[in-house]
């Protein structure tokens, strides 16, 4: 069960239980030595999925404004799961990188820039050869004003593939439910592991920025 590759996001009835303990993790992060786990105090947060959270992660970290990342499991049903079930495809979560960044060094707008041009938002539940649902693209945002921005950004970005001519953006887009931390090798991988596997690749288009909808400073 646990290596077949998925393409149905599974109800909360076919999800696996999982645990109520917590993934154990590193107290500070290997690169920035923040805080790995909250509270955030002045912070905002956002959560990212864009195929393999490796490669994702590191997109986010060297950002100037950006205070911690993590990679972790969001936007499905099994709590606290590990790395194992997620790739079973059997809970719904999609693996995620957790971006806390300070507002008044950089928008959430240039955020979502990187997001969109760092990986192919195209591919449905998957993301270049990495296939399954843990690989979909999604943005988990922290509020509606947050929500707002991410969904004019998809409409400004899909307008550019459009003109492209690339396919539609299948990114889910929703409210931010809990996340789960990773398991402690996962986080930071690739600057543990400089010469590790990284999926990600984008599409070669721009996203417009200033879509009209007015960034959280």
């Amino acid at each position: 069960m646990f290596f077949t590759k998925q393409f149905r996001i599974p109800s909360a009835a076919e999800a696996l239980p999982g645990r109520a303990d917590a993934m154990p993790v590193p107290e500070r992060h290997f690169v920035l030595n923040t805080p790995l786990q909250g509270p955030f105090p002045g912070k905002r947060q956002i959560q990212f999925g864009m195929g393999c959270f490796w490669g994702a992660e590191k997109q986010f970290w060297s950002l100037p404004g950006v205070y911690t990342t993590a990679v972790g499991y969001s936007g499905g049903h099994t709590p606290n799961p590990t790395y194992r079930e997620v790739c079973s495809g059997q809970t719904g979560h999609t693996e995620a990188v957790l971006v806390v960044y300070d507002p008044a060094r950089i928008s959430l707008d240039a955020l979502l820039k990187v997001f969109w041009e760092s990986h192919d938002p195209t591919q449905g539940m998957r993301q270049g050869n990495d296939a399954g649902t843990q690989y979909r693209s999604a943005i988990y945002a922290g509020d509606a004003d947050d929500l707002q921005l991410a969904e004019a950004t998809s409409k400004a970005f899909q307008t550019a593939l459009s003109a492209a001519g690339l396919d539609t953006i299948t990114t889910e887009i929703k409210p931010a439910g809990p996340f789960y931390y990773a398991e402690e090798y996962h986080q930071q991988y690739l600057a543990k592991n400089p010469d590790g596997y990284c999926g990600l690749g984008g599409t070669g288009v721009a996203c417009p920025i200033g879509v009209g909808v007015k960034a959280r400073q």
